[in-house]
């Protein structure tokens, strides 16, 4: 590992201290094969990485305490490994920033939390300790020479104990990395390729030759910084030329920003651009190093990568096809001649294609090789317009190569996708198989290749038997769909679409829409603009291609990019109109209506708007166009085939808000009750996901309840064995659980016992709808003595030690329910379950510590010895004080809220006054938030019984703000602020900063409310303001 790091990493020389790794594919080749010894090396040899190392690893690292959980002591700016050597010392220590690490088994515990920072961090570790090995094993390990073996090793290791034998193991072992490490260098330089000025000058050529303004072309510009050109063919400064640069370049892609670009023989990379005063370079480099500068374009602009994709799949089609053109031709001699209109275009194809194949074995450049599909694309489209002028529009029969307005139509869609959107990333990511040349594939692909040949080069009867000939494959099959693709035959089934032929446009959209539930094939259909004339086939008078178009876009529609083009071509508009099956009557006789093709075409529109209805934007379009009324109107068909995509539709539409109110105006609800009943289970999962979505406003979870909505979903709960559909009906369960009136049905549904059952053996997704069902219905004192006699206590308190953070939020909020009950408490507290909810402080995130909070407020008040259970868990009253510095209003009334019940007992607030809780509470006195400020004044009022804190949070400025707090509108408010000004007041300066703020008018006011607490303590307040001024009216006149 040493002799590695020494000789083929490569260093850059600092002016102070020592140097730091360059930014390089051989160092970050380094460091990934480091970070997979040492992650796996806690697995791999897990008596090794017991061994405590000779002197501590220490690097600054970037990682928080906060991502720190299960086996480490975590604090504000400190973490401690439960895990210590004999000396009872941690075996990893962070002081932020400065980290220790001792033992292979913490680092592969770190890299483990680092996640995506991990090289980031082997980095920093390597940088700041030249010599691992030393540090591990100690300095005898230091000496060991290159040429050393195992054996040699071996023999500096004295002794014959087990922690000796451990250290041998592990010299032997580092060794064995370091070997590996060198090896792997040279493969890796092996395989680097050098650049020179020739190849550089010859691919900046071809560039600018495919530059320029407007779609078709590549790049927007590409020039050289300097005109002046070395003998040596090179145009960067002779003091650079010996660092290997070669020239600089301003390169403007169509999609991004002009980048300075240096070009050197280790490849191509950013540097840091041209300065604006002097104009001089910044040779500094920014970024990676690219091997060409095609792959730095690739990465940089979409466009250029689009580009290039397309041309490179273009010529590997026509490859492929002059391959597959061989064997037919000998068979089949008169196929050609029996096309008279295409047979001039085949010809000339076949120049063309002959030329590109003896201009591709002349390039030395393959990086660059679409550039004569570049050229070759122009030619043919120069020798289509030709044909067309003398033939008028081509048919079916002529679908050689590609139509002027296909490929119009493709650059529409680029230009349209290079648009702002909010929708930029998508939803899947397939990786684009191709079928190698030697693979073994079967018979099919080459019977399909052949169809595709017939396809292109029939006329309209042959396209149509072709069609036909097709779909007789099964086209459900990846290799069947890919053999389509592989040879060009999406580009036709495309161009089919553009025709007059109605029986070829069928027989595309019937292969389409079989073979896009490929996501690969989805994407290509997408790249080759086929999405737009599929939406304008949505306009034709044809029933039977309205619906074939709307069911293809259904499937191609799943991710992102396909979905903004079809909003962005007005495919959503006409999407809505195929819902309106022309019915005119408000009572319908929709069975027999069913049969007709209208209601067909409004089922597909609805399958299409599904698909659609995943996006924001497409979700607002629906509405804007009207399609809440059609949907709830096609909702009370009774036809399950049309009722699903409805429904489905109506689910994901649900979660904006706009929607929700639309759907209580068309009285939906009714519906989606009704069809709760139904025995089509996915067509049950949709409308209790519907209903779940819905149910976050109480009128609808009245509506649910009014309509019998709550038995069905109680009597679904029973049936487990589908778990998508369990999710949805607990989730439906829990958030109808939000009113009183609906938990009162459920109990008596019997649905309590049932969701206790589910406590256990069910999916995360099934287990947080069940514990936020429980915590909701733990809110009545009937349902938690039911859940304790069910023996839930102990399955709620065992799901405190999971990650999920959903989950944690509604089990600590159903823990702290069951806790109101002091029977429920003793089985909380017997199974330790206060000690989990107070270890979920540390949690990283705000939700779960707020949630974690609350829980325990209800455990302090009804634990038998509270405040001897609180100073059992060891900082614990520091670890709550210290959330008072929490930017989060949640976190800071929950943990207000529980220093209330902790300064109950004397010893906790004198052991939290020492920890600095008055200061902190102090500073959260200027809040206007009604929530915190309740529970601040409470905490406030509890703190001032200890000591001199009412003298403090006078001297710490708490006083004037909470006197505002009695302006609140809030009855709650009040209360708690007058009883913390009535503890307050009892000093003498707090009761002048209370008089001159205002603060006896106020709670005069207050003094005739119905609250009795209220009342006590205003009147308590004034009463201590009142004998301050009576006493020094007297020491005045005295």
């Amino acid at each position: 590992m040493g002799v590695a790091l020494a000789k083929s990493a490569q260093w850059k020389a600092a002016e102070f201290g020592t140097g730091t790794l360059e930014t390089t594919p051989l160092n970050e080749s380094i460091l990934k094969e480091i970070t997979k010894f040492v992650e796996m090396f806690i697995v791999k040899h897990p008596h090794e990485a017991k061994f405590v190392f000779v002197q501590p690893l220490e690097w600054k690292t970037k990682l928080q305490p906060s991502v720190f959980n299960t086996g480490y002591i975590v604090s504000e700016t400190m973490v401690q490994s439960e895990e210590v050597d004999q000396h009872r010392q941690p075996l990893l220590e962070l002081r932020v920033p400065q980290i220790k690490v001792r033992s292979f088994g913490q680092l592969s515990q770190l890299l483990l939390i680092a996640q995506d920072k991990q090289l980031e961090e082997a980095r920093a570790c390597i940088e700041a300790n030249r010599d691992p090995v030393v540090k591990i094993l100690g300095a005898d390990y230091g000496t060991v020479k290159e040429e050393s073996t195992a054996l040699s090793i071996l023999g500096s290791v004295t002794g014959a104990n087990e922690e000796s034998q451990i250290k041998m193991s592990l010299a032997i072992l580092l060794k064995q990395l370091d070997l590996h490490l060198l090896n792997h260098s040279l493969k890796h330089v092996e395989l680097k390729t050098h650049l020179n000025p020739g190849t550089v000058k010859k691919d900046i050529e071809l560039l600018k030759s495919v530059s320029g303004k407007g779609d078709h072309t590549a790049l927007e510009s590409i020039e050289y910084t300097s005109d002046y050109e070395y003998s040596n063919g090179c145009r960067a400064p002779p003091w650079r030329q010996i660092l290997g640069e070669i020239c600089y370049l301003l390169v403007k892609p169509h999609d991004a920003e002009t980048s300075c670009v240096t070009c050197s023989s280790e490849g191509v990379f950013l540097n840091g651009g041209k300065t604006e005063e002097k104009g001089e370079i910044d040779y500094e480099r920014k970024g990676k190093i690219y091997k060409d500068l095609v792959d730095f374009l690739k990465d940089k602009s979409t466009v250029f990568s689009e580009s290039m994709s397309k041309q490179e799949a273009k010529r590997n089609e026509e490859q492929q096809q002059n391959k597959t053109d061989e064997k037919p031709q000998k068979e089949e001699p008169s196929t050609s001649q029996k096309t008279v209109p295409g047979s001039d275009i085949s010809k000339l194809e076949k120049t063309q294609i002959d030329f590109e194949k003896s201009q591709m074995t002349k390039r030395l450049q393959p990086s660059l090789n679409w550039k004569t599909s570049v050229d070759l694309k122009e030619h043919r489209s120069s020798l289509k317009d030709s044909t067309e002028e003398k033939h008028g529009k081509p048919r079916a029969s002529i679908s050689h190569g590609r139509p002027q307005l296909l490929r119009k139509s493709v650059e529409k869609i680029e230009e349209t996708i290079s648009e702002s959107s909010s929708e930029s990333e998508e939803d899947e990511e397939a990786t684009d198989h191709r079928q190698e040349a030697n693979a073994d594939l079967p018979s099919e692909y080459w019977q399909i290749q052949k169809l595709v040949k017939y396809l292109k080069g029939g006329n309209q009867t042959a396209t149509v038997i072709a069609l036909c000939s097709m779909r007789d494959f099964n086209l459900s099959q990846e290799t069947c769909q890919l053999a389509i693709r592989d040879v060009g035959g999406l580009e036709v089934l495309i161009n089919l679409l553009d025709t007059d032929e109605v029986k070829c446009k069928i027989g595309s959209l019937k292969i389409l829409k079989e073979i896009s539930h490929n996501p690969q094939i989805r994407r290509n259909i997408v790249d080759l603009g086929g999405l737009p004339i599929m939406v304008s086939i949505l306009d034709s008078p044809h029933k039977s291609l309205k619906c074939l178009a709307a069911e293809t876009i259904a499937n191609v529609a799943k991710f992102k990019r396909a979905r903004r083009v079809v909003r962005q071509h007005g495919g959503i508009n006409k999407l809505v109109a195929l819902l309106d099956c022309g019915q005119s009557t408000a009572e319908p006789t929709l069975p027999s209506l069913y049969e007709t093709r209208d209601v067909e075409v409004a089922r597909c529109g609805a399958l299409a708007l599904w698909s659609c209805s995943k996006s924001h934007s497409s979700k607002e379009a629906i509405r804007k166009a009207g399609g809440i009324p059609l949907l709830a109107r096609l909702l009370k068909t009774s036809h399950e085939n049309m009722l699903i995509p409805v429904v489905g539709t109506l689910q994901e539409c649900a979660s904006e808000e706009n929607y929700r109110a639309a759907i209580k105006a068309e009285r939906i609800i009714e519906n989606l009750v009704k069809n709760l009943n139904s025995e089509n289970e996915q067509l049950q999962e949709h409308c209790a996901m519907a209903i779940y979505q819905c149910a976050e406003d109480e009128e609808t979870r009245d509506l649910v309840r009014q309509h019998g909505g709550l038995k069905p979903l109680a009597s679904l709960l029973k049936k487990t064995d589908n778990k998508e559909r369990l999710a949805a009906v607990t989730g439906a369960i829990w958030k109808c659980s939000i009113s009183k009136e609906n938990v009162t049905k459920f109990r008596e549904y019997r649905a309590i016992e049932t969701l206790v059952g589910l406590l256990t053996d069910q999916p995360e997704e099934v287990l947080i709808n069940v514990v936020g069902a429980l915590g909701e219905c733990c809110q009545e004192h009937e349902n938690r003595v039911l859940v304790r006699k069910c023996g839930g206590i102990q399955p709620l308190v065992n799901l405190l030690v999971g990650i999920n953070q959903s989950l944690l939020v509604n089990v600590t909020k159903a823990v702290g329910a069951c806790a109101v009950e002091p029977e429920s408490m003793l089985i909380i507290d017997r199974l330790d379950g206060v000690r989990l909810l107070w270890s979920l402080l540390k949690n990283p995130h705000p939700d779960v510590k707020a949630s974690a909070a609350w829980a325990l407020c209800p455990c302090i008040q009804n634990a038998k010895d509270a405040g001897e259970m609180v100073r059992s868990f060891v900082g614990g009253l520091e670890l709550v004080v210290n959330l008072l510095k929490s930017d989060n209003k949640e976190v800071l009334a929950s943990v207000c809220a529980a220093i209330t019940n902790i300064a109950k007992d004397q010893e906790n607030l004198a052991v939290i006054t020492d920890h600095g809780v008055v200061p902190l509470l102090s500073k959260l006195a200027n809040t206007n938030n009604d929530k915190l400020r309740r529970h601040l004044a409470e905490a406030i009022s509890r703190c001032c019984t200890w000591g001199k804190n009412r003298v403090a949070f006078g001297e710490h400025k708490a006083v004037a703000p909470l006197v505002r707090y009695l302006k609140s509108s809030d009855t709650n408010v009040h209360r708690a602020t007058a009883q913390a000004l009535y503890q307050l007041s009892e000093d003498a300066d707090n009761c002048i900063t209370m008089h001159e703020n205002g603060a006896v008018k106020l709670l005069l006011g207050m003094v005739g409310s119905p609250d009795e607490a209220l009342q006590e303590a205003a009147a308590g307040c004034i009463s201590n303001i009142r004998r301050l001024a009576l006493a020094t009216e007297k020491a005045k006149y005295n």
